[in-house]
């Protein structure tokens, strides 16, 4: 490898754009939203059952657009029935863009929300030494087990701490992904992270069927349009491609055999479809509903 290689997370401006553009060029919210709508009231059904209080806890709830939309569908499941909302993020940028969004947002009368500048390793640690461990009835981690590096104690962690008929929700790409393959060929060609991890939904079954933990998998397709990639000197394909190899301009610093090798496969059935004069990127998602 290169040695002017270095990982995406080492400059956070670059990072943060890079994300936006994938958020842009993706259907990863169209995904995430049509798994609220269809597939999370049903799940929602028994969390709340002879409750006057419904506890849930997000952990990496980010700016909180997907939490929102969380609270809304339980909103409408049990309404009027008090919410006590509790989010774990380490970003402060993150938080402070989620009290905005709250402040700005109608019918939450019944919400009481509380956030925790903190990783859920950080969060599980305090609530350890605290030696009261509260229980809850929706847990939710959204993209963010790829940061947590003892995937299996947290997953035994947060499952303890699941009340009557609840519920964790955890959303990782899907091990049929054109991620997972992108990870499993040249992972170990690529700057390595430790604050990230490859992981994907085939890895994480295997750790909930290890702790004889009960889980249902819904896989739901979601693409990635990475055209802009193979167009020389494209800004927007330069990023996209530093966030689908997790590396600070790829594009410049990768030796160019590896660069040409990964472009290569990009365009691969196993990796993307071809439609319209597009490349689209296998993003699928699986979202895993762990019970009590």
């Amino acid at each position: 490898m290169a040695s002017s290689m270095r990982s995406l997370s080492s400059d956070h401006s670059r990072y943060v754009e890079s994300f936006r553009r994938f958020l842009d060029t993706s259907t990863e919210y169209q995904c995430m939203q049509e798994f609220m709508d269809k597939k999370l009231p049903g799940i929602l059904a028994r969390i709340g059952d002879t409750k006057s209080e419904i506890k849930i806890l997000s952990i990496g709830g980010g700016a909180g657009e997907i939490d929102l939309q969380i609270l809304s569908k339980v909103q409408t499941k049990y309404p009027g029935i008090h919410i006590n909302n509790e989010v774990v993020e380490p970003n402060a940028e993150q938080i402070a863009k989620y009290k905005e969004l709250v402040a700005k947002t109608s019918n939450l009368e019944n919400i009481k929300f509380a956030w925790h500048k903190e990783t859920s390793s950080e969060y599980q640690n305090r609530m350890m030494e605290k030696n009261e461990l509260q229980k809850w009835d929706f847990i939710h981690m959204i993209q963010v087990l790829y940061y947590v590096k003892d995937i299996p104690a947290t997953l035994k962690f947060f499952h303890s701490l699941l009340a009557t008929n609840a519920m964790i929700l955890i959303v990782v790409v899907s091990g049929a992904s054109g991620w997972a393959k992108l990870w499993k060929k040249y992972g170990f060609r690529l700057p390595s992270d430790d604050l990230c991890l490859y992981v994907t939904s085939s890895d994480l079954t295997q750790m909930l069927d290890n702790l004889g933990i009960k889980y249902k998998c819904y896989d739901l397709p979601s693409t990635m349009d990475i055209s802009d990639c193979f167009i020389d000197g494209n800004e927007n394909g330069d990023l996209l491609l530093d966030f689908l190899t997790e590396t600070c301009n790829f594009n410049t610093t990768a030796p160019p055999a590896l660069k040409a090798e990964i472009l290569k496969d990009l365009q691969e059935p196993e990796f993307s479809v071809k439609k319209e004069g597009k490349v689209f990127f296998n993003n699928n998602l699986s979202f895993i509903v762990v019970e009590a």
